[in-house]
């Protein structure tokens, strides 16, 4: 990846560079020289990335060279804490003050002198005989951008599978339900058992069917009462502190006298000594069924499944093969290929594949977001054809395929593919934390006048295209909230990262840690290189965190993402965290569902570097300190669901560089920050309003909205609220015209605000009303013959006393594509089966072409 941590160097110099700062002059011909090596040996660092596998000599070279570009990064960054460049004009003439001071001479000599000694050394990696006389490779497109900036595929899409499908289905409906059935799907990694798994048990004749329905990862490492745990939380039950026992009692409880189907997925023989006892306690006579997806047939023998009740998924055949490549390739076209001279080296590649399902997608993927012309393709099929040389088995093939896919992403993905291998196995994971992460360690290239919000989003889409981050959940709006990788895909990126010291298991002599349960001292100890610490506990799951450890978070002086979300602390985190001023290269602070925490540690205001703050969901929170509004970098600050907090501080208006702003409660009094500072935001794209009371809102600020140009997504949140004036303030708002997407949650109103039309949101594509005392949609909502709404996605929830009818409702929103509705029992006229309760989601039936 050493490809990967130059350019996000050079882009890192170039934006240093052109902001011409006083510390930075000191050392401007130093950076320039060291800005024209790396530029020219950039051209042929992807190739080497590839060489270096089969090359001891330039594995070193490049070990080395990432390891000097490594430490000037450090030195740009602390150029520019120097500087003072936070916008802060006291504090960068403070800083230009502090450069004379004699404490800060010696300091600044030996930093200069450490660049020139790095200089010297990649000079002498620069004349070594493999950069000396090659030529530079052309390898594709690989300046920061992608085809795509948003989803393209659609990773729903199935092909081949509906004969298993409906051999399983059979098996479930034709069981003796006086018996426990056991099925097994027995096969190779990447051979979709898992896929068809999650058809069988997301189709809704099997959901009518089974009143417990339960889905299982097993990791090569479960424990038995991990697993347990994992079925409790499937049925709703957190199940904390109980032992193995009680655990199995509960789950035999909550299933007696149910049809259930479980499903474990993917099955390892290591460690199958759980399997009896959980085998043993699950009840029987009442149709109760177990999937079992494993590599092994050994494991089919030890659960029991009769070989009549074993499935062996098959390869695809050449006809579905070309139609899910089709389907992935071609995904923008609607997997139609139309250049017949693509259609000859597609089906060239495709047959390399050998009808594995993965290795397909993996191709697939990277020629998505390929450009579309013949010699790129050629390209990428001798690349293949290389990489598969010398396998001797088909795991080896969806191996090379995943190699290629990696060795062919633009430099910027390395890095971010690579902070998966942080991830445990089967591990359920929060885009947002990816996206964040990646903006905090400056992973994310900023193109095309694309917020660094969006650029995040832009790298998580490049590798979801590409099919090496799978998706997990969606919202209403088709916006992904949670992924995971595949298993093998994982093996990659473990293997990687560990070889290029970005992360390993062990987590020593590395620049990258996750943080589970099982976290061990020593990793912080012997690690003071680290540049990102990431919680990584499976949902439902917390860290416990002894403070002597989390105080040595602070040792840690080059830490760029410091993220313990999910943790619990043995003492108040304002304390434990007392030291964190030493961490001045911190961009990302994620403290989101962490206990206790009550006030952000006083020492904090010195992290002037930081770019994310997460505190959401921090129920303790009493007080946001004044020092955050001295955050000049600041883009994302998240106080969702902080429910001690009372307001915000004054100066949040200052934020000027703000694109996301969740949970924020404007100031019932002159105290705190009120709604009228939110208009100098002019960047902001995502607003979450927490509104309880009405004087949070006075008539001189229900237009601080309206020139908000660039935002996109508003969230008024009313729990908890009380008086008619909060309604009428409401209803007096001005959002932008340019909205996409609004929720409304805990609206207190019993119909809808005035402003909620097509008239006035005339671009709103997005629209969810969740829980309230809603009861209907004043006139305006509905439009005319001439103003419809063009709403696409539409989400209802909640809503006991809403009356609405269905084809009116379709007539005012001719665009509309989906509509999720559920807990609404006046909908009944809704196209929605059970809308009264658990509900469902209504999708237009797309057309056809012909």
């Amino acid at each position: 990846m050493v490809d990967a941590v130059v350019t996000v160097f050079l882009e890192k110099t170039l934006n240093i560079l052109e902001e011409k700062g006083r510390t930075v002059s000191d050392y401007r011909k130093q950076l320039e020289d060291l800005q024209s090596k790396l530029k020219y040996m950039q051209s042929f660092l992807k190739d080497a990335e590839r060489q270096k596998r089969t090359n001891e000599t330039l594995r070193t070279l490049v070990a080395d060279l990432r390891e000097l570009v490594y430490e000037a990064e450090d030195i740009l960054v602390d150029c520019q804490l120097a500087d003072g460049d936070d916008g802060n004009e006291q504090r960068s003439s403070n800083a230009w003050l502090s450069r004379l001071h004699p404490a800060r001479v010696p300091l600044q000599y030996k930093k200069s002198k450490r660049l020139q000694e790095i200089n010297e050394r990649i000079t002498k990696i620069k004349s070594q005989p493999y950069f000396k006389f090659r030529t530079p490779s052309n390898v594709g497109r690989d300046n920061g951008t992608d085809r795509w900036s948003s989803p393209v595929y659609d990773h729903t899409q199935v092909v081949g599978l509906e004969g298993d499908k409906r051999k399983i289905k059979e098996w479930l409906f034709r069981s003796n339900d006086s018996q426990l059935l056991i099925m097994a799907f027995v096969g190779m990694g990447g051979l979709g058992k898992t896929t068809i798994a999650q058809e069988v048990f997301n189709d809704k004749e099997i959901e009518h069917r089974f009143e417990r329905r339960i889905w299982v990862s097993v990791s090569q490492t479960f424990t038995e009462e991990q697993i347990m745990r994992s079925i409790l939380r499937n049925l709703g039950d957190a199940s904390v502190g109980d032992d193995i026992g009680t655990l199995l009692r509960k789950i035999q409880q909550y299933l007696l006298g149910k049809r259930y189907l479980i499903v474990m997925d993917d099955v390892w023989d290591k460690n199958l000594s759980w399997w009896d006892k959980i085998y043993q306690g699950l009840p029987r006579g009442q149709g109760g069924s177990v999937i079992v997806t494993t590599r092994s047939e050994s494991v089919a023998k030890r659960v029991q499944a009769r070989d009549d009740k074993t499935h062996r998924p098959e390869l695809l055949s050449p006809d579905n093969s070309w139609l899910l490549f089709c389907n992935v390739a071609f995904a923008a076209n609607d997997g139609t290929c139309e250049r017949p001279e693509l259609e000859d080296v597609g089906k060239e590649i495709v047959t390399k594949c050998k009808g594995l399902p993965l290795t397909i997608k993996a191709v697939g993927g990277l020629l998505l977001c390929k450009d579309h012309v013949y010699h790129e393709w050629r390209r990428i099929a001798e690349h293949f054809q290389d990489e598969l040389r010398g396998n001797t088995s088909e795991t080896d093939n969806v191996m090379s395929s995943l190699q290629l896919s990696y060795d062919e992403l633009p430099s910027h993905l390395k890095s971010c593919i690579l902070t998966l291998s942080l991830y445990p196995e089967d591990c359920v994971i929060p885009k947002q934390q990816l996206v964040h992460g990646w903006i905090g360690e400056g992973f994310v290239m900023w193109r095309n006048g694309r917020s660094a919000t969006e650029s995040g989003e832009d790298c998580f889409s490049g590798l979801t295209n590409r099919c090496l981050i799978e998706v997990v959940d969606k919202t209403y709006s088709g916006t992904i909230i949670t992924c995971k990788i595949h298993d093998m895909v994982r093996d990659l990126v473990i293997d990687i990262a560990k070889k290029d010291s970005f992360s390993n298991p062990e987590g020593l002599n590395c620049r990258h840690l996750g943080i589970s349960g099982n976290f061990d001292e020593k990793q912080i100890k012997v690690n003071h290189k680290l540049r990102g610490v990431v919680s990584t506990t499976k949902t439902g799951e917390v860290n416990k965190l002894n403070s002597d450890l989390a105080k040595k978070f602070t040792d840690c002086k080059y830490l760029r993402v410091l993220d313990i979300s999910k943790s619990i602390f043995d003492a108040p985190l304002s304390e434990i965290l007392d030291e964190i001023a030493s961490l001045q290269h911190l961009a990302c602070l994620s403290l989101s569902n962490t206990h206790p925490l009550i006030q952000f540690p006083r020492s904090m205001e010195d992290l002037h570097n930081l770019q994310i703050l997460d505190a959401s969901y921090c129920q303790n929170l009493k007080q946001l300190q004044p020092c955050i509004v001295l955050f000049k970098k600041l883009l994302v600050l998240d106080m969702t669901n902080c429910g001690s907090l009372e307001c915000f501080p004054k100066g949040i208006g200052s934020l000027v560089k703000l694109e996301v702003l969740l949970g924020f409660k404007p100031a019932r009094s002159n105290n705190g920050c009120k709604l009228s500072e939110v208009k100098n935001l002019t960047n902001l794209r995502k607003l979450g309003l927490s509104l309880t009371r009405g004087d949070q809102i006075e008539e001189e600020e229900l237009d601080s909205l309206i020139n908000l140009s660039k935002l996109m997504s508003i969230s008024i949140n009313c729990y908890d609220s009380y008086g008619d004036d909060l309604i009428t303030k409401i209803d007096a708002l001005t959002p932008p015209h340019q909205l996409h997407e609004l929720s409304l949650q805990f609206y207190p109103g019993k119909s809808s605000p005035s402003w909620l039309s097509p008239h006035k949101l005339p671009m709103l594509r997005y629209m969810s009303i969740c829980s309230g005392n809603l009861v209907k949609m004043q006139e305006p909502f509905w439009g005319n013959e001439n103003t419809h709404w063009r709403i696409e996605g539409l989400m209802l929830s909640s809503l006991s006393d809403l009356d609405m009818d269905w084809e009116v409702l379709q007539q005012s929103m001719p665009y509309l594509r989906t509509v999720t509705a559920n807990w609404c029992p006046e909908l009944e006229s809704f196209a929605i089966e059970d809308v009264g309760f658990r509900g469902g989601v209504w999708m237009k039936t797309p057309l056809h072409r012909t």
